[in-house]
This record gives C-alpha cells, sequence and structure tokens, in this order.
C-alpha cells in the first residue's frame, strides 16, 4: 500500500478511492469534493420523492423560516444568482408551492411567498432532511457529530475568507 507525504495510508478513506496525485496536496479537498457530490446525490433522490429539485427545498425553507421576501433578498440568502433563482422560483411557482407578488414598497421588486399548499410539503421535507442527517451521520457518536460540525464551520469560515 502506498503512503502520502503525510505518512496516512492513501486508500484509507471510506469508499477505498485512493486520492490521486495530481490530489496529493489537498487530501481534504478531495474528501469534501466526494462527500459533497455524494450528499447532493442523496439529497436529489430524496426530494424527487416530493417533486422538488436540489436548491429549491432551500428557497422554501426561507421563505417558511422568514415568510415572503423580495426575489433579491432569496439571491442575497442563498448565496444565488438572479438567473438561478428567477428559475427556481418560476418552478415553484408552477408546481403551486410560491406566488409572486409586486412588492408593495417598490414596485420594481418581487415578493415570492410561500402558499398555504406549501405547508404540506414543508412537513415531507423536514422529514427527508432528518433523513439525509442520518444518512450523513450514519455511525458517528454525538460527540463526533458535534465535532464534525465544529470543523466544517471552520472549514466554511476559512473557505468564505478566501473567497471574499
Amino acid at each position: 500500500m502506498s503512503r502520502s507525504t503525510n505518512g496516512a495510508d492513501d486508500t484509507t478513506n471510506a469508499s477505498s478511492v485512493p486520492v490521486p496525485g495530481a490530489a496529493q496536496a489537498g487530501p481534504i479537498s478531495h474528501a469534501i469534493f466526494r462527500v459533497s457530490r455524494l450528499h447532493r446525490m442523496l439529497a436529489g433522490q430524496l426530494l424527487r420523492r416530493v417533486g422538488l429539485h436540489i436548491g429549491q427545498e432551500l428557497v422554501m425553507m426561507q421563505l417558511w423560516e422568514l415568510g415572503a421576501q423580495r426575489q433579491t433578498d432569496l439571491v442575497r440568502l442563498l448565496d444565488s444568482d438572479a438567473a438561478t433563482m428567477t428559475r427556481t422560483v418560476q418552478r415553484l411557482e408552477n408546481a403551486g408551492f410560491v406566488r409572486r407578488r409586486p412588492c408593495p414598497g417598490d414596485r420594481r421588486a418581487v415578493l415570492v411567498e410561500p402558499t398555504p399548499a406549501s405547508q404540506a410539503l414543508r412537513q415531507e421535507v423536514e422529514r427527508l432532511w432528518a433523513e439525509l442527517e442520518a444518512d450523513a451521520t450514519a455511525g458517528l457518536t454525538a460527540d463526533e457529530r458535534t465535532e464534525t460540525l465544529r470543523l466544517l464551520e471552520r472549514i466554511e469560515a476559512g473557505l468564505a475568507r478566501a473567497t471574499a
């Protein structure tokens, strides 16, 4: 078995996929890529059960939590871009989960609000999100889940600083 420059086995990750030579300088980045890809795949499978696509549940979560929002505020809240948010809101509107209306204080802005029909969807999204969390953390102790979250928050903060 080959060894990386830090002394760890190249093939010790959970998926038994060796870190390619070109990624040896970034094994954590490589692991994040693999984990995020699998997480996104599983989330997509779960969300399809309720007729949603990846990212739409995040828009709905913000609307359920905050109520009606300007579309531009949703772009900022979800760190999205205007074109993607427009398509997402249009699809959610076509599905009957949101409605758009002019913003009373600014006729140029559009308010997006959850519909009463979306409230049943909320329970399903919360259940699926819990299922995703259980699958993602299966086999971890409560302390390991807490530590994983702490470390991911630190990684996120570092990446946010690097992209600012």
